[in-house]
């Protein structure tokens, strides 16, 4: 079990992601499997079809801070076209390609942040007979966070809609209050029950750290709060895959160990006792069991493509696979020549001993 009350003891090097990632191509085995599985799809609209804009102007929040997003502005020879490209896009988002909802949409807005690897484009979408508003992104197809949104499809409590289009990625738009303005106003506020929080804290960092997906900070998730028959309950949901298996830190992995969480792990160390800690990783990991062994097959071959996959560099494969072969006191994982190979065999340690309660049960990781 990870100790969560040993948040900054392990290292004295700084938990900090790399600032910039490459974004790598999505290869031809990679590719058949979204058309598989219907990821794959013909997009109206492309990614780099959004780059002709003329001008930019700084988004502001509500307390007149500038954001990382930028409000793009098009000449108008452009504009009919990428609007009615984009309405078609989320209707492949959301009704499948379905085209008989769209005359009553129109795009409210499209916005470029120049922060982060991706520089995703958000599209914001309303409604023209309620004002109703939704957004979803448009960003470059980069194969590793590709295998982050399956794999936390697959095997978390969250279900993920995406598709792929050559070089383009979009994706919907992941509601809930981000980790760092819940911290901000809603963590210690008298309505939130601390200890659930905690909890769900708990199987969040359980669930990042079996499939390998890093830099979880609290601007990089959200929390959906959802009212209970006696007060409420909560779930984290990561809302930037990025930083999938990419990082040779192992700490990376690990949402307590990053300074811009600590307010969570106080809150755990406040609410929480080791067992307690114990049973509810136990809980999430027996979960995300039930999930693999119901989409074995799929999670295979998804593991299989992965493994063949170079999503990350030399150095980083090499520092990762030592450091967790150390933390599990585990030889096998420095046979591991991928990223992806080291998920496999990451799986299989976290998860195994819950896979052999389950009946008929035959996911197997090659050593």
């Amino acid at each position: 079990m990870i100790n969560i009350f040993e948040n900054e003891k392990t290292s004295d090097q700084p938990n900090r992601p790399s600032r910039k990632k490459p974004i790598f191509p999505v290869n031809a085995t990679l590719r058949k499997y979204l058309l598989r599985y219907g990821r794959e799809v013909d997009l109206a609209c492309r990614y780099e079809d959004l780059l002709h804009f003329t001008y930019t102007l700084p988004i502001r929040d509500k307390h007149g801070k500038e954001t990382a997003w930028e409000k793009a502005s098009y000449d108008m020879h452009l504009w009919e076209d990428l609007r009615v490209n984009l309405i078609k896009n989320y209707a492949y988002l959301k009704t499948k390609g379905d085209m008989s909802f769209i005359n009553h949409l129109d795009v409210a807005g499209i916005d470029f942040c120049f922060f982060g690897n991706s520089q995703p484009i958000r599209i914001r979408i309303i409604n023209k007979y309620n004002d109703n508003y939704d957004h979803y992104y448009i960003k470059k197809a980069d194969s590793s966070r590709i295998y982050g949104l399956e794999l936390e499809h697959l095997l978390s409590p969250n279900r993920i809609t995406y598709f792929t289009f050559q070089d383009t990625l979009i994706e919907e738009h992941i509601p809930g209050i981000p980790g760092d303005i819940f911290i901000q106003d809603y963590l210690n506020h008298p309505s939130t029950n601390q200890i659930r929080f905690a909890k769900e804290f708990v199987k969040f960092n359980e669930r990042c750290f079996s499939h390998l997906l890093g830099d979880m900070r609290s601007y990089n998730f959200v929390v959906n709060i959802t009212p209970d028959i006696v007060d409420f309950q909560y779930r984290i949901r990561p809302i930037d895959f990025d930083q999938q298996s990419y990082e040779g830190r192992k700490n990376l992995y690990l949402p307590q160990f990053f300074k811009e969480n600590k307010a969570f792990v106080d809150i755990v160390g406040k609410h929480l006792n080791k067992e307690s800690i114990e049973q509810y990783q136990a809980e999430e990991k027996t979960q995300m069991a039930f999930r693999l062994s119901s989409a074995k097959y799929r999670i295979k071959e998804l593991l299989d493509i992965m493994s063949g996959d170079m999503i990350s560099k030399p150095e980083k494969i090499e520092q990762l696979k030592t450091e967790l072969a150390e933390f599990f006191d585990q030889p096998r994982f420095l046979k591991a020549e991928t990223m992806g190979q080291i998920v496999k065999l990451q799986m299989k340690q976290m998860l195994l001993q819950s896979l052999n309660l389950i009946p008929k049960t035959n996911f197997r990781v090659a050593d």
